[in-house]
């Protein structure tokens, strides 16, 4: 029983350690050394819980670093062949139906993306936390079990999409176990929540999300990478408007 208490004690007394060590500002660039990559290809879907029911859409996509993203919708029928295209701070939609691009732009980047709880504007963020927030270490907790830095990130500007963030960090794998985003009244407006992680290489990365819009009814949308690929060649013409039909 001594030697559990004594181990145990060690335990604290490292998290302790790590937590003073460790500055805000670092916790979140260890944050963004796992989610960030120079190109990756995705195979995803995203399982939408409405008020309706339920309804899955897979999409794959093609990324380079922060600016450049080209996603093509696989499935179902209804939403198969749009296309989104994703160029530093612009966006546009490609619809098959109408045999039209559309730029996203202004109010229009808060709506949904396909009814999901996700905002085009979610798609949009290009830079590193650290560039829109200034992030302070407020207390330490325990998502599932997992010990966690809390941190609150307050803007830095009034053009950001949320005003305030509210991270819960692995202390160990540093992923964003849970998040909620606020607007400036101090209003929660989303949430998040990682429900798998998977050990990629050399980074730890999110295969499985949950996300709740609170202004919007249902039970919210789960986001499954099913394959990814990492550090991949893409051919320049992918990101181009060309591609889109």
């Amino acid at each position: 029983m001594k030697s559990i208490f004594t181990i145990i004690f060690v335990h604290l007394l490292i998290v302790l350690l790590t937590a003073q060590s460790l500055t805000p500002e670092q916790i979140i660039q260890k944050v963004d050394q796992n989610l960030n990559f120079k190109s990756a290809i995705t195979i995803s879907e995203m399982e939408i819980f409405g008020v309706r029911g339920k309804r899955t859409i897979k999409a794959k996509s093609w990324s380079q670093g922060r600016d450049r993203a080209f996603t093509e919708y696989l499935a179902p029928a209804r939403e198969k062949g749009t296309k989104m295209l994703k160029l530093g701070n612009e966006l546009w939609i490609y619809s098959p139906q109408a045999d039209r691009i559309i730029k996203i732009a202004g109010h229009m980047l808060r709506q949904s993306v396909m009814g999901s709880d996700l905002s085009y504007e979610d798609f949009m963020e290009n830079e590193s936390l650290l560039d829109d927030y200034t992030a302070q270490l407020v207390t330490m907790d325990t998502v599932k079990q997992r010990p966690c830095f809390v941190l609150e990130l307050t803007a830095k500007r009034s053009d950001v999409s949320y005003f305030k963030r509210k991270i819960w960090v692995d202390r160990q794998r540093f992923i964003p176990l849970r998040e909620e985003l606020f607007a400036s009244s101090g209003k929660i407006l989303k949430n998040m929540e990682i429900l798998k992680v998977e050990k990629m290489g050399r980074r730890w990365y999110p295969k499985e999300i949950r996300f709740k819009d609170m202004m919007k009814e249902g039970k919210g949308t789960i986001f499954r990478i099913l394959k990814i690929q990492f550090d991949v060649n893409i051919p320049p013409y992918i990101f181009s408007k060309a591609s889109l039909k």
